[in-house]
């Protein structure tokens, strides 16, 4: 059984790294509550394994949760030793700050076995990017490494430009506006052989896509051959209602669910029609998705076999970033699926 780093463990650490403003009351901070309390071992289908393996890119230093980089190095680390670290994925870092995680995390991940992975949100310039990656690489590796680039683009001379400066054992995503030419521009990323990225929501109720333009977003990709990912507006397994923000009396809006949008992806790969397809996505039932270690079933009659899922995970659709790790987790306990 697997569990969370004790917090006497952490509080040592930063004793020695940081100033003892940042925790000045330690045992009563949000952040020690999370590492206090265990998160629960449990068994869930295959299927479940299937589908959520490394599914969460943390997004802890952007909004809503905006975490200082302690904050968020912290959560990190006690993610990656409770019993759910098997759904975690890279900690997502905006390259400008590369030199504070590296600052503020290398006696976590000097300490353990398993390397912390990273994923970059690049500058403007994409050579300085590189080599600021290719630095960090170099002075860390193999206890922490850059190998996922998110980038953005919205032209072919972009993205020629930016796949030609990137070197072939980084993964790169490109985000890309929701357009008419959208299509063009992924056979660019296509042929450069990268990857695609779709923003699904944000802390503004214009920040989230419809169910049509997400579609039309993953056939592209699946039609390309192109892996992607999705980021932002996915802290729910099921679509809902759900407040923009953290912050009080915030206002609401309906959120794309997370495994609305990996399944529907799975479906579209199987050829399913467009409109089925708009109806998973819109679907806010969760009694509709069943999962044994066979497979899931929605609504009863569509199906998508545990080995499917393997391969949809594997091949197309990678990841989602959320600045939380523990609001999926604790959905989809409530809803039983952990």
């Amino acid at each position: 059984m697997k569990y969370s780093i004790t917090a006497p463990d952490f509080y040592q650490i930063f004793r020695r790294k940081f100033n003892t403003s940042v925790f000045t009351d330690y045992a009563d901070s949000a952040v020690y509550r999370k590492i206090k309390t265990r998160m629960t071992e449990s068994k869930p289908k295959e299927s479940i394994r299937a589908l959520l393996s490394e599914i969460i890119d943390y997004a802890g230093l952007f909004p809503p949760s905006a975490l200082s980089m302690p904050e968020a190095v912290i959560n990190y680390a006690a993610y990656k030793n409770s019993n759910y670290d098997w759904m975690l994925g890279r900690f997502i870092v905006p390259v400008a700050r590369l030199d504070e995680f590296a600052e503020t995390a290398k006696e976590f991940f000097s300490r353990g076995k398993e390397i912390w992975k990273l994923s970059v949100l690049a500058s403007d310039d994409i050579y300085e990017t590189v080599r600021q990656i290719e630095d960090f690489n170099a002075k860390y590796a193999p206890h922490a490494v850059c190998d996922a680039l998110e980038v953005k683009a919205n032209t072919n001379f972009l993205i020629n430009k930016i796949a030609d400066a990137v070197p072939p054992n980084l993964a790169t995503y490109f985000e890309i506006p929701l357009r008419e030419d959208l299509a063009d521009l992924y056979s660019t990323v296509a042929i450069k052989n990268q990857r695609a990225k779709i923003r699904t929501g944000g802390t503004t109720a214009d920040a989230f896509p419809t169910a049509a333009q997400i579609t039309r977003f993953m056939r592209i990709c699946l039609a390309a051959n192109i892996s992607f990912k999705a980021t932002a507006g996915l802290h729910h397994p099921v679509r809902c209602l759900k407040p923009l923000t953290y912050e009080k009396d915030a206002p609401e809006e309906t959120m794309n669910g997370f495994l609305n949008v990996f399944l529907a992806a799975g479906f579209l790969k199987q050829n399913y029609q467009r409109s089925s397809i708009h109806k998973l996505l819109e679907d806010e039932q969760t009694e509709n998705f069943t999962f044994d270690d066979n497979g899931v079933l929605w609504r009863q009659k569509h199906f998508l076999s545990t080995a499917q899922l393997k391969t949809l995970r594997e091949k197309n659709i990678i990841s989602f970033g959320s600045c939380s790790f523990d609001e999926p987790i604790k959905d989809l306990q409530e809803i039983g699926f952990l």
